[in-house]
């Protein structure tokens, strides 16, 4: 099997460290890995198979050549100065930001659901992973579209403070730890309120449309990727006091009629 030398930007955040995790749980094979963070990260040091990988800072770095893979997961404006280096240097840059996802040129992939994307489209080295939310949602539509072609989504989703990243994980554990204690709870910082014991419809800021801008990409992502922009899609997503797992309910409407049965069994069927 074919070894990769692969990259991991943004190592030191939740999403790095969970991307570090599968990589060895699966047992992927990496011939090196690279890490990179900014530089509050300098000197940090993460485990990887037995070792202890030093983590780079990414600024301080002038080429990046060498990298086949390069798994970003470091913010919008990190991806949209760096992957085009990365993807410059000869590697493959997959990325977890919001940079890439709408770029016309650039393929918005769910490997479930559209892998025939990365062949479509003129930007080599670039590749965007969409927003969680509608990941999850695709992957059990698309074989539904693809019997009974989708009409209308109405989703909502409860989604846990980790795809708020580790401050906001950090912000749930001080505020259950106060109530434990019988202490005021510490004020919301990284979150729009207190979010112990509580639910709020608000991820990302509000638009003018009065969809937040999480809601609006579950809306553009989805007709992105599934290849259809006649399907309309309203969405409302709630964050939910809990660490890690979203949860959506869906409901949509099809052109052509579905028993229940018939979509157990075209699910039942369907690759993830």
């Amino acid at each position: 099997m074919k070894e990769y030398t692969v990259a991991v930007v943004g190592a030191t955040g939740a999403v790095g460290r969970m991307m570090i995790n599968v990589l060895e749980e699966r047992n992927f094979p990496v011939k090196e890995l690279r890490l990179f963070a900014s530089p509050k990260s300098k000197g940090i040091k993460i485990p990887f198979r037995g070792e202890e990988i030093n983590v780079e800072v990414l600024e301080e770095t002038k080429s990046f050549k060498g990298i086949d893979i390069a798994l970003f997961s470091a913010g919008a404006q990190r991806s949209l100065e760096y992957a085009p280096k990365f993807a410059n240097d000869g590697a493959v840059v997959i990325d977890n930001s919001s940079a890439w996802r709408m770029d016309p040129e650039v393929p918005l992939v769910v490997p479930e659901v559209n892998p025939h994307a990365i062949s479509k489209y003129k930007t080599e080295g670039i590749i965007a992973n969409p927003n969680c939310s509608t990941i999850q949602m695709v992957v059990a539509l698309k074989p539904i579209h693809e019997v009974a072609k989708i009409k209308r989504i109405v989703v909502s989703t409860y989604q846990s403070v980790s795809g708020a990243g580790q401050k906001a994980i950090d912000e749930l554990i001080s505020q259950i730890k106060a109530w434990c204690s019988g202490e005021p709870l510490p004020p919301a910082k990284h979150l729009p309120q207190t979010i112990a014991f509580n639910c709020i419809p608000h991820i990302d800021v509000f638009l003018p449309n009065r969809y937040t801008k999480e809601e609006m990409k579950m809306v553009e992502e989805t007709k992105k990727i599934m290849e259809d922009p006649s399907i309309r899609v309203t969405a409302t997503t709630v964050r939910v006091p809990v660490f890690y797992g979203h949860a959506e309910s869906v409901n949509v409407e099809t052109e052509k009629k579905l028993s229940v049965e018939e979509v157990i069994e075209i699910l039942r069927k369907a690759p993830g």
